[in-house]
């Protein structure tokens, strides 16, 4: 019994310490895993203000969208390619576009649609409709289809002279298939470009708004969502978006549609003239009044330029190894607007249609005036 002592004495001051110290103080909210946590009545949060109104960009944003999206369509191309392993395959791509008249017409790239034998248009509203090639331009990149729908909202086409770098533009379309997506960014540039399939932009417009496959055809907008350019293609070594992207001006596109729509095709304008374009070593030789322009060396007969009264060269010389005739007019400046070489030349053509009258200023004999010419169309190459 004695020896029992010690025993029951040491097991009574481990009890009493394991009472006071562990089992007491969780009972008590201790230290207890589950006691770490509060459990209030109520979970008191900072909300902010009810109703605060959105600032005056994010306005202009919702707006340019609500007035452009049931605009815009997704495009699906369907076509047949040949592959040895398996013969005819078929393929499928995707882009945008952005419907331009009540009567269905819809303006998109050339590239979405090229050698497509089925093409279907989905709307804002997921309601889908065949459509139908309508008129082609590979060398602007440019196509309109024609579907048939109720109650089309057309897009309003904007002017896209005198862009300046910096300009807000909003981008619309189907980037990855993803219908509906709006980017933002502003205009970072305006350069010549010559897209993958060789059609050359003269005067693209390039932005950092997000572009990315499946945006091309879709519309490029200014902040009073008016259609400025059609998106058309990225600069990236990964083929996703890397802050350059290009579209085709606005203005390049209506002056062909009407030739699209009623033809199928493009008439192009011309002056029915050819040219050498004149610097200043070349100006001082020839003893010419400026330095700058195209020295008409012969006119087409029966052309727009011939008709007008302009005049090509009457003295036999020799550029380089090349004959040419000297002493016609020295083309300056169309519709007031400076012309320096064949590039300027083409421009100004790209933004007018067969038949427009342009004002043509010239230096004959050293005397500068003023000619109007009615534009003929341009000979097809053969």
């Amino acid at each position: 019994m004695r020896r029992m002592r010690p025993l029951l004495l040491a097991l009574a001051i481990a009890g009493g310490f394991f009472y006071f110290t562990t089992w007491r103080s969780n009972s008590q909210g201790g230290l207890h895993p589950s006691n770490w946590l509060s459990h209030p009545a109520q979970v008191e949060i900072t909300e902010a203000a009810p109703g605060e109104s959105l600032d005056g960009e994010e306005q202009n944003n919702i707006a340019v969208y609500k007035k452009n999206i049931p605009s815009v369509v997704n495009v699906t191309s369907r076509s047949v390619t040949f592959d040895f392993f398996y013969g005819l395959v078929p393929q499928e791509g995707q882009g945008s576009g952005f419907i331009i008249d009540k009567d269905g017409h819809i303006l998109t790239n050339y590239h979405v649609i090229a050698d497509a034998r089925q093409v279907k248009v989905t709307l804002h509203n997921h309601k889908s409709y065949s459509a139908t090639v309508v008129g082609t331009d590979p060398a602007h990149d440019l196509a309109v289809i024609q579907i048939k729908a109720p109650d089309l909202v057309p897009a309003v086409l904007g002017d896209s002279r005198n862009l300046q770098v910096g300009q807000k533009v909003y981008a619309i379309g189907n980037p990855f298939g993803l219908a509906g997506t709006m980017t933002r960014g502003i205009v970072s540039s305006i350069r010549p470009v010559r897209e993958p399939n060789g059609a050359m932009i003269d005067e693209a417009i390039q932005t950092d708004a997000a572009i990315n496959p499946g945006n091309s055809g879709g519309p490029l907008m200014n902040w009073h969502g008016e259609v400025i350019g059609i998106n058309t293609m990225i600069l990236s070594n990964v083929g996703q978006n890397a802050g350059i992207g290009f579209a085709i001006p606005i203005n390049t596109a209506k002056a062909v549609l009407n030739d699209l729509v009623t033809l199928g095709r493009v008439r192009r304008p011309a002056l029915g003239v050819r040219t050498i374009p004149i610097g200043p070593d070349l100006a001082d030789e020839l003893g010419l009044p400026v330095d700058y322009g195209l020295l008409i060396i012969q006119v087409t007969p029966g052309g727009s330029a011939d008709s007008a009264g302009l005049r090509g060269g009457n003295e036999r010389a020799y550029l380089g190894n090349t004959p040419i005739t000297l002493g016609g007019d020295l083309i300056v400046a169309i519709d007031d607007q400076k012309v320096e070489d064949e590039q300027d030349l083409a421009q100004m053509m790209n933004n007018h249609r067969t038949g427009d009258t342009v004002k043509v200023t010239i230096y004959r004999n050293k005397k500068k005036m003023d000619v109007s010419v009615a534009l003929g169309e341009a000979r097809q190459q053969v």
